[in-house]
């Protein structure tokens, strides 16, 4: 693994699909990411640590999803965590973060969003999924939104979720 030393962790980001070409600075929009995950929740490793981001596809997603968590279809993000949050500190390595490039750049269209920006979010969300954080409750989602947003004002990003908040607010009551 050839570390990408603009972030705090040892880096490898692997395009397993060529749709991902859409994105030529996709390596840098992730690895950007993964810096501010870390410096906004104060994230802690190794440096020589290890994370994988895997840029992937639709169908990739949908066999992980179905295979770890009964889920037949693509989801927007997976992750996999190689140690428990307690233990990351010292890990050699942290995991892997997969996303689907189908479902994100859908998912980016449809909140009128750069792709871009919703790739360097679900990285974010990714790597804070490694370390623990989650959104099972409204507290904890409401705990790990505000580090997302954080995260990504520090790379010039709006708040992904007050950009829901007005595409729900606009819509019609069911």
């Amino acid at each position: 693994m050839s570390p990408d030393r603009s972030t705090p962790v040892a880096l490898e980001t692997v395009r397993d699909s060529d749709l991902w070409d859409a994105i030529p600075d996709a390596e840098r929009i992730v690895a950007a990411a993964v810096g501010a995950a870390f410096a906004e929740a104060g994230l802690v490793a190794r440096p020589d640590a290890e994370l994988a981001v895997t840029l992937a596809d639709d169908e990739r997603l949908r066999e992980l999803n179905g295979a770890w968590r009964d889920k037949d279809q693509p989801t927007n993000v997976l992750t996999f965590p190689a140690f428990e949050p307690d233990e990351m500190a010292d890990a050699p390595m942290l995991g892997d973060v997969i996303l689907a490039f189908e479902t994100v750049a859908r998912e980016a269209r449809e909140q009128g969003k750069a792709v871009e920006s919703h790739l360097a979010h679900l990285v974010v969300h990714g790597v804070l999924h490694l370390f623990g954080h989650d959104h099972l409750d409204e507290a904890e989602a409401e705990a790990m939104e505000a580090l997302e947003t954080r995260a990504l004002a520090r790379l010039g990003i709006a708040d992904p979720y007050a950009a829901q908040d007005v595409a729900q607010l606009a819509a019609p009551a069911a």
